[in-house]
């Protein structure tokens, strides 16, 4: 049966988090849709809460005062095991991205691959330093032991494997520790640097404050919470449960590393936008009729697949 397709869905953009455009053009409330179209931890503590919890505490120091990222960043180095002085925190991955390409400026990126690195590198090289996420996004393929790279983008590495890097000590590792705690709002992330003189050269590009002080006084208290390996084991068991059940429905289901499948299907973002449920459509990959679609959390299992189960 072919399905109707709403019209007031909006056209997928260059990322994912589409579930706020997606519900304001349906006229519903965001919390009414199940955002599986940006990759988060499912498994996350609840940030919000945290917040309510510690905003009376830190409050006046994180809210009043100019942000010093010195201290945790001091706190995440040493959770890494990394030289403090190798470590930058940054408004987010894209930041961290941005600020080693325009150090870096020439780099080789074989697609499909994230599009942030050609966006903000001026040119690319194939023989260049290579740009690669680990695991590759959007196939979802963690990177061989001996494989190589100039700059590895680590966004989902702890949550494919349990550890927060792969230690390659002469490249450059970014990282997003707001996909890691589910928070893209906060704007969280890092570039550990080869050295330190490196490091101190994405500090002088770096916009002064660039870490909002709320940030950062959070982000002790969230290491505090994170348990790497604990969220592995869930991810990869509730992936597991999302293969064998969209593949019962009849849906061509690719498993992967990550946390996410990827699911071969034309059209399938708007069907199931119109299910309440966003997914991230791979074209701006280059992989047309392809999606990517996030672990959901486990209260929110049975809604997705129902919504896939609807369009099936």
């Amino acid at each position: 049966m072919t399905q109707r397709i709403d019209q007031r869905i909006p056209l997928p953009g260059h990322h994912g988090g589409d579930g706020q455009r997606v519900a304001a053009a349906l006229g519903l409330d965001p919390s009414a849709v199940v955002d599986l179209s940006a990759s988060m931890n499912p498994f996350a503590p609840d940030v919000g809460q945290l917040i309510r919890d510690e905003l009376d505490r830190v409050g006046t120091t994180a809210l009043t005062s100019y942000p010093d990222q010195s201290a945790s960043a001091r706190v995440l180095a040493d959770a890494f095991g990394v030289d403090t002085e190798r470590l930058v925190l940054t408004n987010g991955g894209a930041e961290a991205i941005a600020l080693v390409a325009a150090h870096e400026r020439v780099g080789h990126v074989l697609d499909p691959e994230f599009s942030l690195y050609t966006r903000h590198l001026e040119r690319t090289d194939p023989s260049a330093p290579r740009w690669r996420s680990n695991p590759s996004n959007p196939l979802g393929v963690l990177a061989a032991a001996d494989d190589t790279a100039g700059v590895w983008d680590e966004a989902f590495y702890p949550l494919a494997t349990g550890e927060w890097t792969r230690g390659d000590e002469s490249s450059w590792r970014l990282g997003s520790l707001t996909k890691l705690w589910n928070c893209p709002g906060l704007r969280l992330g890092y570039v550990i640097a080869p050295d330190p003189p490196a490091a101190q050269a994405i500090r002088d590009r770096q916009p002064a404050w660039a870490v909002n002080g709320l940030a950062l006084a959070l982000l002790p208290h969230l290491l505090d919470r994170t348990d790497l390996g604990g969220w592995r084991d869930e991810i990869g068991l509730v992936r597991g449960d999302l293969v064998a059940a969209l593949g019962a429905l009849g849906f061509a289901v690719v498993d992967t590393s990550a946390n996410w499948v990827l699911v071969d299907r034309a059209g399938l973002r708007s069907e199931l936008a119109a299910h309440g449920v966003v997914v991230r459509d791979c074209a701006s990959f280059g992989l047309h009729g392809v999606h990517r679609v996030a672990v959901p959390a486990p209260d929110m299992f049975e809604r997705v697949v129902a919504a896939f189960a609807a369009v099936a």
